[in-house]
């Protein structure tokens, strides 16, 4: 019998996973997808935390480039990370998982304000929980909302959701010969500015020594693999 490598995890969604054909908006088909793979894996024991993006939704960047002011439109990004939180808390519990989402930002009719120990808590009871809101600061991304809550949760591996396989030395859309990394340190990793999580993310989890999982969720057996260990994705630690 296969022994799980890791317990508990920090699943980091962008928010165009909920995306439909388009790349913009919440797909109900998406959302159920990425709900049946979290099922699966909490159907191993494995204790389960999110946090999603707002790509699909909103980003920060554009409407600075609109001439907006940078911390209200980072703040309208944290609101559409909470909006994905509720759509995949949706998503989830049509197929029976209990889910909590805890916000930054607090919104009591909305979901539960972010409480680090009720948290744990409820991982502890078996129920997912999806961080809404972002670390709740402007400026900051939801890369390091992510590795923040994984080092306050005491998760084992940061689990960075994509569409391709890991990380590469370079875009392997554009350049056929890019070469795949199957382990890298965090230094390296912001030392050849990977595109793995922001610096800021990566000083954190190299901090707390939190290892960060790049893998191609949308493979069918990539997830399971990585939690009994074997050899998925690129491993930053």
């Amino acid at each position: 019998m296969q022994t799980l490598k890791y317990h508990r995890i920090l699943l980091k969604l962008g928010g165009e996973s909920l995306a439909g054909v388009g790349g913009s908006g919440i797909d109900a088909q998406q959302a159920a997808d990425i709900a049946r793979r979290v099922k699966e894996v909490r159907e191993l024991g494995v204790d389960v935390a999110i946090v999603i993006g707002a790509g699909n939704l909103w980003r920060g960047r554009t409407g600075q480039e609109m001439g907006m002011d940078p911390a209200t439109a980072d703040y309208m990004g944290m609101l559409g990370t909470i909006m994905n939180a509720l759509g995949l808390m949706d998503a989830l519990e049509h197929q029976g998982v209990l889910t909590r989402v805890m916000t930054s930002i607090e919104m009591h009719t909305v979901a539960e304000p972010y409480i680090r120990r009720r948290a744990i808590r409820h991982l502890e009871k078996g129920r997912v929980v999806i961080f809404g809101g972002g670390t709740g600061n402007p400026y900051f991304s939801t890369d390091t909302a992510a590795a923040l809550r994984a080092t306050e949760i005491g998760a084992d591996v940061v689990i960075k959701a994509t569409k391709v396989d890991g990380v590469y030395d370079c875009d392997p859309k554009k350049n056929p010969n890019a070469v795949k990394f199957d382990n890298i340190t965090y230094i390296d990793a912001i030392n050849r500015r990977l595109a793995v999580m922001d610096s800021t993310a990566l000083t954190m989890c190299m901090e707390h020594k939190v290892p960060i999982l790049v893998l191609n969720l949308w493979d069918e057996k990539a997830l399971k693999a990585a939690l009994y260990g074997e050899k998925v994705g690129t491993l930053v630690s």
